[in-house]
């Protein structure tokens, strides 16, 4: 069981609205991701992320800040303060 409260878990699905390669725009959010201390895993529609709370809002705020030079986007969030676990009443 992890630790309540510790680790936070977010689900991220990037959309290019206008964009010229939009592959490579979403291959650029999937490395800005990689480049942090979390686990993720990739997904079809979206990518799924556990770690450190600040660690992944810093990480929200890396790719609204690089990408919005970069095209158009839509950034649908979930973000879960009980990260998947099984809670015991």
């Amino acid at each position: 069981m992890c630790p309540l409260g510790k680790v936070t878990s977010c689900e991220i699905a990037f959309i290019p609205i206008k964009s010229e390669n939009y592959i490579e725009d979403v291959k650029k959010v999937l490395s800005i991701i990689k480049s942090f201390d979390v686990d993720y895993e990739i997904g079809k529609l979206s990518t799924t992320i556990t770690g450190n709370k600040d660690i992944i809002f810093t990480l929200i705020k890396d790719i609204y800040n690089i990408m919005n030079n970069e095209c158009g986007f839509t950034i649908d969030i979930k973000i879960s303060n009980i990260c998947g676990c099984n809670i015991k009443d």
